[in-house]
């Protein structure tokens, strides 16, 4: 599936602000297709500017900055033609997708209840994005950090987000590696009517290596998502990172997103 994304992102400040270091994550994981051309585009104009690989294998734009703003402006304009994932045997994957900590009660319990129904393995990833898909009210909230799997366990309500931090904690709990995933998706069903960045699960399947699951949609992963970063969790994998030194001011972030796909 051909991807033509334009993606805009804007802060403006109440006052003049030195903007610190900024890593940018708005560029295709290699392995979901090819990239057909990508520019993206600065205001300020960086002192330097530079591209890296991360350590999760994201592609990454590190951005350093000299004088002050009241503005700052990240443009992406990309094209990226998807192919459908192809799951294969891989060695176990890096120990941080796994849990560094018991799960929360609640969580452990709801896991095990679905591995008891379901079984092991790619049945009961399956059968974890079928049941948040049916069992949580799915909302927009467009900036902040992912409510915890417990919240969302509990009121069944949450952005993507929360529902993939549900399901990597319910993933874990039984045992079963999980990585956080932020992309683009095809499908323009939006409770807003607006385009917004996506959040989806990967779980490590054994003989089968990373499977995707989109539980806000209740269905597998295929061509119609375009993944930009994965992590352990969603903080490594956000689209701006950075930070910037002033007094007391007022900062105003605001976000645009079009997107055109074709079969």
């Amino acid at each position: 599936m051909l991807f033509s994304v334009s993606h805009v992102t804007k802060y403006s400040y109440s006052e003049p602000v030195r903007l610190g270091p900024h890593l940018i994550r708005l560029s295709p994981r290699p392995e979901a297709g090819r990239l057909v051309g990508q520019e993206i585009t600065v205001f300020p104009v960086p002192a330097a500017r530079a591209e890296k690989v991360d350590l999760w294998g994201n592609r990454v734009l590190a951005l350093d900055f000299a004088g002050e703003t009241r503005a700052f402006r990240i443009e992406s304009a990309l094209r990226f033609a998807t192919r459908a994932p192809e799951p294969a045997a891989a060695p176990a994957p890096d120990p941080a997708y796994l849990p560094n900590e018991p799960a929360a009660p609640e969580v452990a319990r709801f896991a095990e209840g679905l591995r008891r129904a379901a079984g092991e393995g790619e049945a009961f990833a399956t059968a974890l994005c079928e049941a948040l898909y049916t069992r949580t009210d799915r909302q927009i909230r467009e900036t902040g950090a992912a409510q915890s799997a417990t919240e969302t366990l509990i009121t069944a309500r949450g952005a993507c987000r929360d529902i993939t931090v549900l399901a990597i904690a319910a993933a874990r709990a039984v045992g079963m590696p999980a990585r956080f995933v932020s992309g683009y998706q095809a499908m323009a069903e939006s409770p807003d009517g607006r385009r917004h960045l996506h959040a989806w699960v990967e779980i490590w399947v054994a003989g089968r290596g990373w499977i995707g699951f989109d539980a806000t949609h209740g269905t597998a992963v295929g061509a119609g998502h375009l993944p930009l970063a994965v992590a352990p969790d969603q903080a490594a994998t956000m689209p701006v990172e950075g930070s910037f030194w002033a007094g007391r001011v007022e900062t105003t972030l605001g976000y645009e997103i079009r997107i055109d796909t074709r079969a």
